[in-house]
């Protein structure tokens, strides 16, 4: 019984996976994206008071290891391969 429950769970996390299904849903677009609209979309996306855009991120892993000496802190690295929703 522990089996079906795990073959459904995979099962509906592969379902929205295909390219070929979602295709025909999304709307297709004949115009570019402007420069005016992309200072629009970002203004609305990336706001200055997000609290992530605080932290001093790095991505040069020997600095942030030399930082991180030097602050006394520990380093907290995020790594992924693949698709986020493993539609690989």
């Amino acid at each position: 019984m522990q089996w079906l429950w795990m073959f459904c769970l995979v099962s509906a996390a592969f379902a929205g996976c295909s390219n070929d299904d979602n295709a025909a849903a999304m709307p297709q677009v004949s115009e570019e994206l402007t420069e005016e609209q992309f200072e629009e979309l970002h203004a609305e996306v990336i706001r200055p008071e997000e609290l992530w855009l605080t932290i001093p991120w790095q991505t040069d892993l020997l600095a942030a290891q030399q930082i991180a000496v030097a602050e006394q802190k520990p380093i907290f690295i995020w790594a992924m391969d693949g698709h986020p929703l493993g539609c690989t």
